[in-house]
């Protein structure tokens, strides 16, 4: 199950379940859309690969699956990739 993690570890923008801008990497890294579209170039610079939207978990399941508390922030891994 994906663990939907809060926010973007790029700018610390909250990224709730139902975000519609919300991306992830296979391995779960968290971005928002602007971040991924502007620094990022579509690429995860955890692991290198490309990046998705995240699906939302429907509110009638949260209470039973709940999101991740835990966030992640690393502005240091987020400067601007040249597109490539």
């Amino acid at each position: 199950m994906l663990e939907l993690r809060p926010n973007c570890e790029c700018c610390n923008k909250d990224l709730p379940p139902d975000a519609a801008d919300a991306m992830i990497c296979t391995f779960e890294c968290t971005f928002c859309c602007d971040c991924v579209e502007n620094t990022l170039n579509g690429v995860c610079p955890n692991c290198g690969g490309n990046l998705q939207s995240r699906p939302i978990r429907p509110a009638a399941v949260l209470a039973r699956y709940p999101t991740s508390s835990k966030r992640i922030f690393k502005p240091e891994g987020c400067q601007q990739k040249a597109a490539g």
